[in-house]
């Protein structure tokens, strides 16, 4: 009997691009918190989803990758 959740076996690929898209959006995070403006608040929202985008991209050709 295991402790805890269950754990994935292998796990999707982590490349430059997620790895940049998931700085800069905490970097952009950071900046809404300490300015806390409209503006800032938008720009983080742009960096939030554009990292979504890059890590379902990087997610679906994975998963691409191990079906064949």
């Amino acid at each position: 009997m295991t402790k805890g959740p269950r754990r994935h076996k292998e796990t999707w690929q982590w490349n430059e691009e997620v790895a940049e898209a998931v700085r800069e959006k905490k970097i952009k995070y950071g900046k809404w918190k300490k300015e806390n403006t409209k503006e800032a608040r938008m720009e983080y929202k742009k960096s939030r989803q554009n990292a979504k985008r890059v890590i379902s991209s990087a997610k679906g050709k994975e998963t691409e990758g191990m079906c064949r």
